[in-house]
Parts: structure tokens; C-alpha cells; sequence
């Protein structure tokens, strides 16, 4: 498992953040997610590649920055 940091644009409300939420969750359901929406991170501890958990945010319709 590892500590992966997001900045993702585009959360702007609860449904939001449970979208990513569940995106994640669905790639590795053993993942511990953390999302500060007021700041947009996203904190992922998670086995899976930071490009998979990247391309799974981006495809709830989120901009991840970093």
C-alpha cells in the first residue's frame, strides 16, 4: 500500500466526493480514501499504480492536477 496525493478539480458537493469515492473504491476496494473538498484532495492509500487511481477519478469527469 501506498500514500498517493490528487489535486482534483471539479468538487464542488457531497455527490461529488462520494463519485470519486466509489471510482476508487471500485478499482481497489481495500483502498482508504480521504478528500478534503475545500482544498480538492484527494488522498489515496491504496496498492493500486497512481496512473490507474488517476484514470478512474477521471473517469467520474474530474480534472486531476497532480
Amino acid at each position: 500500500m501506498s500514500q498517493q496525493s490528487f489535486t482534483v478539480q471539479g468538487m464542488t458537493c457531497g455527490h461529488c466526493e462520494r463519485a470519486v469515492q466509489t471510482a476508487i473504491k471500485t478499482l481497489d476496494p481495500q483502498a482508504e480514501v480521504k478528500i478534503d473538498r475545500a482544498q480538492n484532495l484527494v488522498e489515496v492509500n491504496t496498492s493500486q499504480p497512481r496512473e490507474a487511481v488517476a484514470a478512474a477519478i477521471s473517469e467520474e469527469g474530474y480534472q486531476v492536477a497532480a
